[in-house]
């Protein structure tokens, strides 16, 4: 009996973090409702004298997408004396050969080639090596999958004639959105927090992030926070929360896009979600107790905690799925009165906020098209099935952030895919199937049981939830398995 309120306590406190969380959400979705039209007709101020501007592109192996890189950046409609192009090149195989002959193809523009041998601190490394040698006071940053706008830099260079801006963000959007389901599902995640968590927060002046590319800093401003750190796995969350601790302020602009390829398979999907969640992890570590020690309002303490520790839902999603067992099994034998069930439902109200969110974010991004509707009614479910399904996945990666366990940084594989090619030709697929995949099956298994026993025991409380995780489960482990096959 006792064993059985341990676990319902566990459920109620895993519960509690979703409503809290969603709180936070539901004062970013009130504020991009309010203000998301008027910042989006907000335009950079001219700059008569344009200043020296130095573009990193940050490389590691990156054989399939470096030529679409260079020639995008090639575009870039600015004087072509007030700009550098540092390609930082990390690579061990053939990317760095394709590099240096594809750059001869533009003997007009300023191509500064730095290649290290020594992969020291990964991307923050290259990048705070890159910027000892910039000639540029602004400094603007794209990863090697993205394909920016060529009018991206005469966009935001003019916001830095306030001399209290220190960085400038835009919006990511999709090259490959419409390649798998997998694919459609990153984007339906990353719309929300492109479009209601990045506006909201930035409306009302919380703390907001540079998204480690598609944006543009003031180079004293990076040096005054403390230039790169490579002692988290997210240096641009990491450097955001340095720069604005120190009084500088962000801007974002929802309406300048910056175009970016989407993983379209699991393994890759899962390597870039251990990444950004462990990394999370870690500067919450290394700065919620900062942020609220600080002489801050209350509203920008509590974005800014709920912001660090957002990755840490996924430990309250697994926390809740595995406790919801024996809970369950509590009420099916009258062990736990029924009205404590009832009352449960009211943390339900947190799903129902975050269901606004994405779906606010979806239809101001289909210009609230009543047919983007349609799509979103099975979007929202398929989504957050999926998330659940990456909880334990996550929920390790989020409990080594915490408990400051390293690992080294693993970037994400490219593939610039067409439509209906293979990505099985990747030469960086990974082919170890982790632990955790085997795992997330018998999750699938376990939770397909109980959706059986809800159905022969007639109790459906808790039937919706153990369905949709038997789905997230299943999915997540099936496409991770196919994702980590050898390529033949």
């Amino acid at each position: 009996m006792v064993l059985i309120y341990f676990f319902l306590l566990v459920y109620v406190v895993g519960m509690l973090f979703i409503l809290v969380y969603s709180i936070a959400q539901a004062d970013l979705l009130f504020h991009f409702l309010k203000s998301h039209k008027k910042i989006e007709k907000v335009g950079a101020p001219v700059w008569d004298n344009l200043p020296m501007v130095t573009v990193q592109l940050p490389i590691y192996n990156e054989k399939y997408v470096v030529e679409r890189l260079i020639d995008s950046v090639a575009k870039f409609q600015y004087p072509k004396d007030k700009l550098e192009i540092q390609i930082l090149d990390d690579s061990t195989d053939e990317t760095s050969s394709i590099i240096k002959n594809h750059i001869l193809l533009y003997p007009g523009i300023n191509f500064q080639y730095i290649h290290r041998n020594i992969r020291t601190g990964f991307k923050s490394g290259a990048l705070r090596e890159g910027l000892e040698k910039a000639k540029g006071d602004f400094i603007a940053i794209f990863d090697a999958d993205f394909v920016p706008d060529p009018q991206f830099i005469l966009n935001t260079v003019g916001h830095f004639k306030n001399e209290k801006i220190g960085m400038v963000q835009s919006r990511w959007t999709h090259l490959n959105e419409d390649f798998s389901i997998l694919t459609r599902l990153q984007a339906f995640a990353l719309d929300a927090h492109f479009m209601v968590e990045q506006i909201g927060r930035n409306a009302q002046h919380a703390f907001i992030n540079f998204n480690g590319t598609g944006g543009i800093w003031r180079k004293s401003c990076i040096i005054d926070a403390g230039n790169w750190h490579d002692d988290t796995l997210t240096e641009d969350l990491d450097l955001s929360y340095r720069a604005q601790r120190k009084g500088w302020e962000f801007i974002y602009r929802p309406d300048i896009e910056s175009p970016a390829e989407l993983p379209p398979v699991m393994s890759a999907i899962k390597s870039q979600q251990f990444r950004w969640t462990k990394g999370g992890a870690e500067c919450a570590v290394k700065h919620l107790g900062d942020v609220l020690s600080q002489k801050l309002s209350f509203r920008k303490k509590f974005h800014a905690s709920a912001h660090l520790l957002n990755a840490v839902i996924f430990i309250a999603v697994l926390m809740v799925s595995l406790a919801s067992i024996p809970v369950w099994w509590g009420f099916y034998l009258g062990l736990l009165p029924q009205f404590y069930f009832q009352y449960a439902t009211f943390f339900f109200l947190g799903f129902i906020i975050i269901a606004l969110v994405y779906f606010f974010a979806n239809w101001s991004l289909g210009k609230y098209s009543w047919k983007v509707l349609g799509k979103f009614l099975w979007e929202l479910p398929l989504f957050l099935a999926v998330s659940m399904g990456l909880a334990l996945h996550n929920a390790q990666a989020v409990w080594e952030g915490l408990s400051g366990k390293k690992s080294p940084f693993i970037r994400t594989p490219k593939y610039n895919l067409q439509a209906k090619e293979s990505w099985k030709k990747n030469i960086y697929n990974q082919v170890k199937v982790p632990i955790t995949t085997y795992l997330e099956s018998g999750m699938a298994l376990i939770f397909f049981a109980m959706s059986i026993l809800s159905v022969i025991s007639g109790t459906f409380e808790m039937f919706l939830f153990h369905l949709m995780l038997t789905v997230g489960y299943t999915i997540v482990s099936l496409a991770s398995y196919k994702s980590y096959k050898p390529v033949k």
